[in-house]
Parts: C-alpha cells; structure tokens; sequence
C-alpha cells in the first residue's frame, strides 16, 4: 500500500500524457508517439516545476516501465527470421552498427560531448532509434536529460530519412522492379523502425510494388534490433568495470537482468512460432511494449530541462548527422560491392 500511495501520482500523470500521444503517433507515425510524449512531459515541467508526490512515480516510471518495454519488445523478434535474413544483410549490419560507434566515440573525443550523450546516440543511430536508447539507457545510468537529447536528435534524422531516402533511392538508381535493394538499404541505413515503414512503404507506392519493400525493410530491421543484446552486454561490462570500486564481481550490474528477460522472451517466441503458433498471438505485447516506451518518454520529459538541451543542442546533433552519414555511406558501398544493386 505504501508503494503504491508513493508511485501512483506520478504513474497516473505518465499514463495521461501517454495516452493522447499515442494516438498522435498512430495518426503520425513518421514522428511517432514516443516523440510527442517527451516534448509534451518537457513543455508541461515548464509550468509545473515542484512535482512533490508525483516525483517518485515519474522517476519509477522512467526507469521500470522503460526496462519491462524493453522485455516486452523480445516478443516481436523470431530468431529464425533473423537467422535467414542475416545471411544476407549481416555484414552490412556489422559494419554500419561498427562505424556509428566509432563515429560517436571519434567525436566524443574530438568535440568533448559527454560519453552518454555518444553512447545513446551513437547506438541509437546504429541499431533501432528509440528502441535501443530505451534498453542502452539503464545499463549506462544515463540521466532523463540525456535520454532526452539523444531521442530528440535521433527523431531528427528520422525525419529527413523518411522523406529523402526514397528520393535519394530513385537518384542512385536502386532496382525499381523489386524492393530487395531499397528495402536493404532502408533497413540498414534508416534508424528507427517507424521511419523504415514510412520510406519502404512509399518505394512499394512509388513503383506498385505491393509491399515487397517494406517486407524486406522490416526483416532487415529485426535482424539489426537483435544487435541490442550484445551491445548492451559489452556496455554494462564496461560500466562495471569502470565503476568498480574494488575486487568484487557484481554479475547483475553486468548483465542486466531486464536484457536477459528479453532474450528470454525471444526464444519463447521463436519456440512458439516454430510450433504452429499464430505471429498474431504475440501482437498485443508488441503494441504494449510500444505503448509502455511512449509513457517512460512522458517521464523523461517530465524531468528533462528543455532549456538546457536546447543549449547543448549543436553538438550533439552534429553527431547525430555524422552518425547518419556514416551509416549511410557504409550501407550503399557494401551493397555495391555485394552486387545488390
């Protein structure tokens, strides 16, 4: 009762402002609901700056709820999918998710931005937006404001993908009687998995494809979204190490929990779609998982300062765009030299 009389405000407030975002996103996909939330927890924290009881909810809420999306997001991935389209796409994968780290490490030290401000950004471009933001955050003890930034960028570039790519598909001359190459192309090069929907589902249009692209895109994206799993391990071993204050081991701290029940919950799906169970059974999770990231955002939006990330803005989006460049350029040179387009 305790608990609940302590979290229960500030849950409530993240589920209000949760709720009409949601629909937002789901009329405006392209910039999406977890979006919309954190800009609107950072206006309404303008006029509402003494949280008093709703605090400790709106701090729970950005951290657990953040961490059982995560968990939840392993029912949309069916490691034999991943398995079979890897074959195709994995190098290309390694070596873009390879070179957005290293841009984001180059120029973290180069222009001295923050090392979580690199790390988010720099997987978040790397893997899948937002996604992997949500699960990189907790293991690298990134504060709301920083969590904040690195949406606010990667949102960005989600943006100008969605609209340019297409184009640019069409100007680099990508096969227009099939949507293999530009579905490739999207899914590796494009961040987020709403801006991959929203550019292969506009080559399906642009040349009657059906939905040959976007089926491909999306593949490609779950095979790049399984990167999270080590990404993650490799970070919160180094954090441990580099927050180690003596000889112990904490394995915990380590390997968060929360990433393994996501691999869990990958392999229960897998196992169950192996065996003849519907894809459609695992669809409310997935719409759940999407629903519980855009309520954790309504938190981080809540404690972020608005003001202050409008300052440090420059850098980071200069990261962010090289980030994108970067991964960019990888994508299209690998499948030239591949023969995929």
């Amino acid at each position: 009762m305790n608990w609940i009389k302590k979290n229960l405000p500030g849950i409530l407030v993240c589920l209000a402002i949760a709720t009409p975002a949601w629909l937002l996103g789901k009329t405006l996909p392209v910039i999406g609901g977890a979006v919309f939330s954190i800009l609107f927890g950072m206006v309404i924290t303008l006029f509402w700056e003494e949280k008093k009881g709703a605090a400790s909810g709106i701090k729970w809420t950005s951290k657990y709820i953040l961490q059982m999306a995560v968990v939840l997001l392993g029912f949309g991935m069916d490691l034999q999918v991943v398995v079979k389209t890897g074959r195709q796409s994995l190098p290309i994968i390694i070596c873009t998710i390879s070179t957005s780290l290293l841009l984001a490490w180059l120029l973290h030290k180069s222009l001295n931005i923050p090392g979580k401000i690199s790390t988010l950004i720099g997987v978040g471009s790397s893997i899948c937006g937002g996604s992997a933001i949500a699960a990189t955050a907790p293991v690298i003890d990134a504060d709301d404001d920083e969590v904040a930034q690195a949406i606010s960028v990667i949102f960005f570039f989600n943006v100008l993908a969605a609209i340019l790519f297409p184009i640019f598909g069409k100007l680099l001359g990508f096969d227009q009687t099939s949507g293999t190459s530009f579905g490739i192309f999207a899914g590796t090069a494009i961040n987020d998995t709403s801006s991959v929907t929203a550019a292969a589902a506009t080559w399906d249009s642009m040349f009657h494809l059906g939905s040959q692209t976007l089926d491909k895109a999306v593949t490609v994206k779950l095979t790049r979204t399984l990167a999270i799993i080590p990404i993650t391990l490799a970070l919160g071993y180094f954090t441990a190490k580099k927050e180690q204050r003596d000889n112990s081991f904490s394995l915990k701290r380590t390997f968060p929990a929360f990433i393994l029940y996501f691999v869990l919950a990958s392999l229960i799906t897998t196992f169950a779609l192996a065996n003849g169970v519907n894809a459609n059974v695992f669809l409310p999770l997935k719409e759940l998982s999407k629903f519980m990231i855009i309520m954790a955002m309504a938190a981080i939006g809540l404690n972020s300062n608005i003001v202050k990330l409008v300052k440090s803005g420059a850098k980071p989006l200069l990261l962010g765009a090289s980030c994108w460049a970067g991964i960019t350029a990888v994508s299209l040179l690998l499948q030239r030299l591949m023969g995929l387009w």
